[in-house]
């Protein structure tokens, strides 16, 4: 069961497990919130080895339902209220979605398989937030103590924590991933990067807070798939595994990034860089994440395909063609 499936990474998930595993049963247990479409998988809807299962995790009937109508066999949870912004105006949808969903989902898990807890295995999908902001030099390590600053991420801190405690207390199999920023096909456009190409196109105002100069590491959601479909399979029992694409850029470098791109596939009689300005900066935004993924790497040999100049390129034209 893959919760959260008709999201962004998702749904890029539930298209490489039909793909590389085909003899697996892949539910798509999702509660197609507005972040949610099941149109990103239309193309699987009828293969024999799919399923889409409407549920919510703060519904604990709901996730007993799916396990039971589907004799779920392992679970990787990537369901979240997961932007930062929303997070800060509405924080308890945050702590209902991310706590109490993930408390559920383990506990149901915990009766459903019961004696045989520690054959079934649950990946966690987390986030590189936990960790704080960095300053200008360092990366986050799995070791690195958590610090989370926005309702969104010690939400997630808390799921994290969550897992940790329901393997050393009941014996539970788990395993957690944390990624840095994602970017490519099916994202919300409420997020930086399909939000600037859809303001672009609409010739709308490009937000960028604060002085721009604010650092993710990006990683294309593919490669994520990949780490999350590895450490799923050969991850060591109980671990942490920070997956993250090697690519830090400021805000405004990948704003006049996809206005340069755009430039060139749809060019109009000025730059589109001439609709980018600068608002008021978000409340607590950290000014740095980077990722040392080099434990993922060493043990499972994982590495990023896609370096980000090649990535936003091909996100830039899936975005154009999809919904422009």
């Amino acid at each position: 069961m893959i919760t959260g499936g008709a999201g962004f990474i998702g749904a890029n998930l539930v298209l490489h497990w039909l793909r590389h595993h085909p003899d697996d049963l892949v539910v798509n247990f999702d509660a197609l919130t507005y972040a949610g479409n099941l149109a990103n998988l239309e193309d699987v809807k009828n293969l024999p080895n799919y399923r889409f299962f409407h549920g919510d995790l703060r519904n604990a009937m709901e996730i007993s339902k799916a396990f039971s109508e589907h004799n779920i066999e392992a679970v990787i949870h990537l369901a979240a209220e997961s932007h930062v912004d929303r997070s800060i105006h509405s924080p308890a949808d945050f702590i209902e979605t991310n706590v109490t969903g993930t408390f559920n989902l383990l506990e149901t898990a915990r009766e459903f398989w019961g004696d045989e807890l520690s054959k079934h295995r649950i990946l966690h999908v987390s986030t590189d937030e936990v960790y704080g902001s960095l300053g200008s030099s360092g990366k986050f390590l799995e070791s690195t103590p958590y610090a989370p600053n926005s309702p969104y991420s010690s939400s997630k801190a808390a799921s994290d924590h969550l897992v940790r405690a329901w393997h050393h207390t009941y014996g539970m199999n788990v395993v957690t991933t944390n990624c840095s920023n994602n970017y490519g096909p099916y994202q919300f456009p409420e997020k930086l990067i399909p939000l600037l190409i859809n303001n672009c196109a609409q010739n709308l105002p490009i937000p960028v807070y604060g002085d721009g100069e604010n650092i993710r590491d990006w990683l294309f959601v593919l490669d994520h798939c990949k780490g999350i479909d590895l450490v799923y399979h050969n991850g060591r029992l109980g671990e942490t595994y920070n997956i993250g694409g090697g690519n830090e850029k400021t805000n405004i470098y990948i704003a006049n990034k996809i206005c340069e791109i755009l430039d060139k596939l749809v060019p109009k009689n000025r730059s589109y860089k001439q609709h980018i300005c600068f608002v008021e900066d978000r409340a607590g935004h950290d000014r740095r994440y980077a990722i040392d993924a080099s434990k993922i790497e060493n043990e499972l040999g994982w590495m990023a395909e896609e370096n980000f100049e090649s990535g936003i390129v091909k996100t830039v034209k899936w975005y154009l063609k999809k919904y422009i």
